[in-house]
């Protein structure tokens, strides 16, 4: 009878990291498009491009983090998605605030983010030398 309702509840059948870098993937996009709008009408563009373009480029990862954990066991995932999370929010976080707020996040904000996302990225090359079938 409930088939043709939509529940907010999460399907157990989906994994945290399948619904975590679904909604990541989402809330990258979505912030990147907000960053890209606002680098139109702001003096300060060209921080908020590079924020927008880091956003929108990695946005896609998460969701491919997402599709990867429910067809493969892959061990360092969930590595990845903290590192690119963490990361993106560092980098792009610092840009934003420089923008918006003329001063940084903390020292070394945006290196520190960049270094979290080579990580995110190297941990995936690590994690195809390890990954086997469902």
């Amino acid at each position: 009878m409930t088939e043709g309702i939509i529940s907010l509840t999460p399907d157990p059948r989906f994994g945290a990291l399948f619904r975590t870098s679904l909604a990541l993937g989402g809330l990258a996009g979505a912030a990147g498009v907000i960053s890209l709008a606002l680098s139109a009408h702001s003096s300060a563009s060209s921080l908020l491009q590079t924020a927008d373009q880091m956003l929108l480029s990695h946005a896609p990862l998460f969701i491919c983090i997402a599709l990867l954990s429910r067809s493969r066991n892959i061990p360092f995932l969930a590595v990845s998605a903290t590192s690119l999370t963490l990361g993106l929010t560092l980098f792009s976080g610092d840009l934003i605030s420089r923008a918006f707020l003329s001063h940084k996040l903390f020292s070394m904000a945006a290196p520190t983010g960049g270094i979290l996302i080579i990580l995110a990225w190297l941990t995936l090359v690590l994690s195809a030398l390890r990954t086997t079938p469902k």
